[in-house]
């Protein structure tokens, strides 16, 4: 993808991930308007410099696409967005446009094969499927995937209260290595 609109936070977004929004800032209305007026994605990335308002933030190389799901107008000059993520990629170029948004040529990681969930790591569909039953499946992407281990991974990575550091190091795995690794951290072998 040779010109994609980044959106730098402070949260990481994982693909099937759900994440809403409040955009105020022109140059992300713009964005917006853009993306729901062509059908086309914006790349979610955590801010490894700088903040979310103001002045352009330096991004991480790694995020994710994201696609305008819903959106309400609830006051002008104020969009309320629910994105919802797709894909990984990784920032090839970034360059700036004079608003300050930042626009990106990136390429798409490509995602191992989802064999499920070995029994070996059932702890980690066990814990979700109990935080899903306890909070009810409208919080969630529908339909539940627990037989996925990329759902399943991506699922605990956004739940658990892990720093955004650890979040992105978890967004750079593949889904199997990222549920082999949130094993470790629920479940640590003695």
């Amino acid at each position: 993808m040779n010109d994609l609109p980044l959106f730098p936070l402070g949260t990481v977004l994982f693909p099937g991930g759900l994440l809403p929004l409040r955009l105020f800032e022109q140059r992300y209305l713009r964005m917006a308007k853009d993306c729901l007026r062509d059908g086309s994605p914006f790349g979610v990335c955590l801010i490894r410099e700088g903040s979310e308002v103001g002045a352009p933030a330096t991004p991480e190389t790694v995020g994710c696409l994201a696609r305008i799901d819903r959106w309400d107008m609830p006051q002008l000059g104020v969009l309320q967005i629910v994105a919802l993520g797709t894909e990984r990629f990784r920032i090839v170029e970034r360059r700036l446009q004079g608003d300050g948004l930042a626009r990106a040529t990136v390429e798409l990681l490509p995602e191992q094969a989802d064999a499920g969930v070995p029994e070996k790591l059932a702890p980690c569909r066990v814990l979700l499927e109990r935080i899903v039953a306890g909070r009810g499946e409208q919080d969630f992407p529908s339909p539940p995937r627990f037989d996925s281990s990329a759902w399943v991974g991506a699922r605990l990575a956004e739940l658990l209260p892990l720093p955004a550091s650890a979040k992105q190091r978890l967004l750079e795995l593949d889904g199997l290595p990222r549920l082999e690794a949130l094993q470790r951290l629920i479940a640590p072998q003695g």
